[in-house]
């Protein structure tokens, strides 16, 4: 099914498949296990859905590494695509989730066609890695195993002829965009206490049409070429995530979320707060725990605390000011669950006596002791 058309390209969609036919010569970059690199010589590119994103265990996968050629001759064969023609993305995300956004400016037109999921393996840049890659297969200590689920792949289109540097400065702008992303939406890494940059498998092919005129030579931020990649990417990652993993700014207006990063889910978070109350509270809280989680002024308070902390990690805020920091907007966390600003200085004197520290125990320990407090005097 032809689901978009643009000069020089066609995008269509089926089944578990979208690929992008190129009706004029691209020059392609793409991170792909065959035909990836840089290539001029490609029919278009592939994403395709290889299996469900939890769960599945189907034979066929163990040839996607082990045979990666033959793997995409079945898919390509398929659907009629010569495999010796076509890059090829894979992922575990619906196809029919997938973004086409476009952007332009003046005569120069970039188009992104992005699939992405997020839930099981985001990661940060730089976190511990579990794999290690030798002879053609990945190993760890407990043996060969498979490359974790949850991928952002992206397509992107450029309607102009790209120097060989400035292809590949088009795959940093599209990285730092799809990050960008996942920071406006506070993706935890699932590895580390660190906000995710993206996740341990995303995949990206470009293809800039083959003009024969004079090549653009930045895709930078400060050429426009930089700037619509951007925004392409951002709006077409965005809008497959929320129909992926119902990811949203909304979905993410949750203290508990912006604590998870740091080894808290919803139950222990829940039983370490009604911990510190009486039994009548405690049943209080427990029952009512979801609205106080969203409520818009505990989640500022409570992100609050944890840009401070990653600012104390980063050297950015020097440790010894720990306390005085903590203890003032633990406070303000108290007050906002209380609803009584008066007793700020009640609290900041309170949890100046609580252990403080940047260890995901003690600093969660810290969140759970200021959400107890505020909520203890709430309907007193």
């Amino acid at each position: 099914m032809l689901i978009e058309k643009y000069d020089g390209i066609e995008i269509h969609r089926k089944e578990k498949i979208i690929y992008v036919n190129f009706l004029v010569q691209h020059r392609v970059i793409s991170t792909c296990n065959v035909n990836g690199g840089l290539r001029d010589d490609l029919e278009g590119i592939i994403n395709h859905q290889s299996c469900e994103p939890s769960g599945h265990y189907r034979k066929e996968l163990k040839s996607i590494t082990e045979s990666p050629f033959n793997y995409l001759k079945l898919v390509c064969e398929k659907h009629g695509l010569s495999p010796d023609k076509r890059a090829s993305l894979g992922t575990a995300a619906n196809m029919n989730y997938a973004i086409v956004e476009s952007q332009k400016y003046r005569d120069l037109e970039v188009i992104a066609v992005s699939t992405g999921g997020v839930e099981t393996n985001a990661g940060r840049a730089g976190d511990p890695a579990t794999l290690y890659e030798k002879d053609g297969k990945f190993i760890s200590a407990k043996g060969e195993v498979d490359e974790p689920h949850g991928t952002i792949n992206t397509i992107i289109i450029i309607n102009k002829e790209l120097t060989h540097g400035a292809m590949v400065r088009a795959l940093v702008t599209a990285v730092e965009a799809k990050a960008a992303v996942l920071q406006e939406l506070a993706v935890n890494s699932r590895y580390s206490c660190g906000l995710a940059t993206g996740t341990g498998t995303d995949q990206i092919g470009i293809a800039s049409r083959l003009t024969r005129k004079i090549p653009l030579t930045s895709a930078g931020k400060h050429a426009k070429l930089g700037e619509l990649i951007g925004v392409t990417v951002k709006k077409s990652v965005k809008k497959t995530l929320e129909l992926q993993n119902s990811l949203t700014p909304q979905s993410q207006r949750s203290a508990k979320i912006h604590l998870e990063r740091f080894g808290i889910d919803k139950e222990s978070m829940r039983e370490k707060i009604c911990s510190l109350l009486n039994k009548e509270k405690s049943k209080l809280f427990e029952e009512n725990f979801e609205n106080i989680n969203s409520d818009s002024i505990t989640v500022a308070a409570t992100s609050a605390l944890v840009h401070l902390h990653d600012k104390i990690v980063w050297g950015i805020l020097p440790e010894n000011c720990l306390p005085e920091i903590f203890s003032s907007y633990g406070a303000q966390l108290s007050a906002s669950v209380s609803g009584k600003f008066e007793r700020m200085g009640y609290y900041r004197e309170s949890l100046s006596l609580e252990q403080m520290g940047i260890c995901n125990h003690t600093f969660i320990n810290f969140i759970c002791k200021s959400f107890a407090l505020g909520f203890n005097e709430k309907w007193e």
